[in-house]
């Protein structure tokens, strides 16, 4: 067993408890630990947020518009669609586009590759990673990170920058690609960088976990500072009756910032190793399917395809961003033909991932998705128009 594979279990076993999976006398102690954790957590954090807003601590502003989008819970509330949507809508219009990603769980480059670029920069410091420049893909998913290598590989005359300090890949992208917007992906809990318009994602199918922060919750920070959001966007909405209580729930603690309901829609499948063949979404209709994920929320994936007409036989999911060996894979390739699938059906994210094989006896299709707005169109052209003339 791998490093990161004893840090995936452990990861699924602190989980286990967050949503009370464990009932043991032992998981129940340490649930009581976590708990005392998160207040002790929760306090930093406000305070940290408390130093930047009296300026004791100073974020930069950089002479560029600064778009943060985000969220309070930990993944799976969907911001890659997002960041995506709105690279494409401002980057027609005139606008040169940058997307800031930290690139979680991406590779380091090696100690000599940053040398090298240290002493090879005029001003002695390590590049960004660049995972697009807008023309070309420059780098492959490990180095960049699942996202961000997504982001590039579907955004044109976008660049793409990973790096854990977005001041330094914002100036960078101004200096180097005279970027006008800089997007921040996953920006909300980073501070450093002055924001000019802040966006938060919620996910209308589970919108705050348990309310408490980590390590208790699934809350990188109290639900009150939602009053930082300019717009709040409502992922995977599907317009039920629960979300006019959502709705006023968040107007409690955000009276200013518009709210757009939004929900992701699937669009078609392709094959993970041939780009070029690509499925109509009706295609899954009365077939026999494996599912296949490591993403933070599998059951509104695995729930897509049973909405197609897809049948599922088996499903395998693993810890998110999880990289898959090729073993693995050979396996669940086997289980998926022992269960009478035709068909294994992965997400987008999770292709980035999966190792060449030469093994085509069970096709590996993802399922591409994209944002749809659904209700609030006018405040979402509204934002755009706002950042295109700030």
């Amino acid at each position: 067993m791998t490093i990161r594979e004893i840090f995936e279990n452990l990861e699924q076993y602190f989980l286990d408890i967050i949503n009370e999976k464990r009932h043991e006398p032992r998981d129940k102690l340490i649930s009581g630990l976590l708990f005392f954790l998160s207040r002790f957590y929760r306090h930093a954090v406000q305070f940290r947020l408390w130093l930047y807003e009296k300026r004791i601590i100073r974020n930069r502003a950089i002479g560029c518009l600064v778009v943060s989008i985000g969220n309070l819970t930990c993944g799976g509330t969907g911001k890659t669609p997002v960041v995506e949507v709105f690279a494409k809508t401002l980057s027609p219009r005139l606008r040169k586009v940058a997307v800031l990603s930290r690139g979680y769980r991406s590779k380091e480059r090696s100690i000599i590759t940053r040398l090298r670029q240290k002493f090879a920069s005029k001003k002695g410091t390590v590049p960004p990673k660049i995972v697009s420049d807008g023309k070309k893909l420059l780098l492959d998913s490990r180095f960049a990170g699942d996202e961000p290598y997504m982001l590039a590989s579907n955004l044109k005359n976008v660049v793409v920058l990973v790096d854990k300090d977005r001041v330094k890949s914002g100036i960078y992208a101004v200096e180097e690609f005279g970027t006008d917007i800089l997007i921040m992906d996953d920006g909300f809990q980073y501070l450093d960088l002055k924001p000019h318009i802040n966006i938060m994602l919620v996910d209308s199918t589970n919108p705050f976990h348990n309310h408490h922060v980590l390590p208790r919750g699934l809350l990188r920070e109290p639900i009150k500072n939602l009053r930082r959001a300019d717009y709040i966007f409502l992922t995977k909405s599907n317009g039920g009756k629960h979300i006019r209580f959502l709705k006023s729930f968040l107007r409690k603690h955000n009276r200013r910032a518009e709210i757009i309901e939004c929900c992701h829609k699937p669009l078609y499948l392709e094959d993970v190793y041939v780009k070029e063949k690509r499925f109509p979404l009706d295609y899954l209709k009365g077939r026999k399917v494996a599912a296949l994920s490591a993403i933070a929320c599998p059951d509104s994936f695995e729930k897509f395809i049973e909405e197609l007409g897809g049948n599922i036989l088996c499903r395998k999911s693993f810890a998110d961003h999880h990289r898959f060996r090729q073993q693995e894979v050979i396996d669940f390739i086997n289980l998926s033909k022992d269960q009478g699938a035709e068909l294994i059906v992965t997400t987008e994210k999770d292709a980035v991932r999966i190792p060449r094989l030469d093994r085509r006896d069970v096709s590996i299709c993802f399922l591409r998705v994209e944002i749809d707005i659904i209700s609030g169109q006018e405040s979402f052209d509204q934002c755009i128009s706002r950042i295109c003339f700030i």
